[in-house]
């Protein structure tokens, strides 16, 4: 079975309930298989980037193994403004955050609401400058667990879906991101754009930031912000001491 986010925002939880943690979202137009369905819940694995959780069975349609073999081999296309408005020949609204996929939208047996969208589109590959100009249309935007669109996202969850607007896949949490790309031994050889990991005490990587010139990162922590980085880690402007211990920097272009 296969399904499709025809919503905004929803929520991917950890285990099949309400209360249950949210480990990501799922953002309209975002295709997925469905691994296991009961009466109210069902685990997917999402095509973009192979991460599961469960979802409520009314917050998702379903479409046909052909219709989501389709969407995987079709270039994105995504909303590439911070909140757009998707319209019905019967003048209904609907509202969808940055990065959500319009991928669909000219696929009939899919889009059998016939929605239009007029806005920005993000599609193709960009350069990798590019990156810093997305990452700051996040700023300032609230640290959310398992969000991931300017409304509320985690550190991962930024950097993905600034990856994502320029045509680049990452991995959806810090620490599979960090088996991308290549390391690189001094924040020296590092460019805009690249990534920078960070540890726990334990060795366990925590949190991820995109590197700007100047010895600069941002990256979200209470929200998307702007802090030094050396060779220590990330020094927070604001509280003038370090908040999270380097660990790696990744050339992933």
């Amino acid at each position: 079975m296969f399904g499709i986010c025809n919503l905004a925002i929803v929520p991917l939880r950890l285990e099949p309930s309400d209360r249950s943690e949210m480990t990501s979202q799922v953002l309209f137009g975002e295709h997925f298989k469905i691994l296991e369905k009961t009466e109210k819940w069902s685990r997917i694995e999402l095509a973009y980037d192979s991460y599961n959780g469960w979802i409520d069975n009314k917050q998702f349609k379903t479409i046909s193994e052909t219709e989501y073999n389709t969407l995987s081999t079709k270039p994105a296309v995504l909303n590439a403004d911070l909140i757009e408005y998707l319209t019905t020949p019967n003048n209904q609204l609907l509202s969808i955050p940055m990065g959500s996929s319009l991928t669909f939208l000219d696929q009939p047996s899919i889009n059998t609401e016939q929605y239009i969208f007029e806005g920005l589109r993000a599609s193709g590959v960009t350069s990798k400058e590019n990156l810093i100009h997305t990452a700051f249309m996040y700023l300032n935007s609230p640290y959310l667990w398992g969000g991931k669109t300017p409304f509320g996202l985690d550190c991962s969850g930024f950097t993905q879906m600034v990856y994502k607007l320029n045509g680049y896949s990452l991995l959806r949490d810090a620490s599979q991101q960090a088996t991308q790309g290549e390391a690189l031994s001094f924040i020296e050889e590092s460019e805009p754009g690249d990534l920078a990991f960070f540890d726990n005490e334990e060795g366990r990587i925590i949190h991820v930031g995109i590197i700007m010139e100047d010895n600069h990162i941002i990256h979200a922590h209470g929200k998307v912000r702007i802090d030094r980085l050396d060779h220590l880690g990330i020094y927070n402007i604001d509280t003038k001491r370090h908040s999270h211990k380097l660990r790696v920097i990744k050339k992933i272009i």
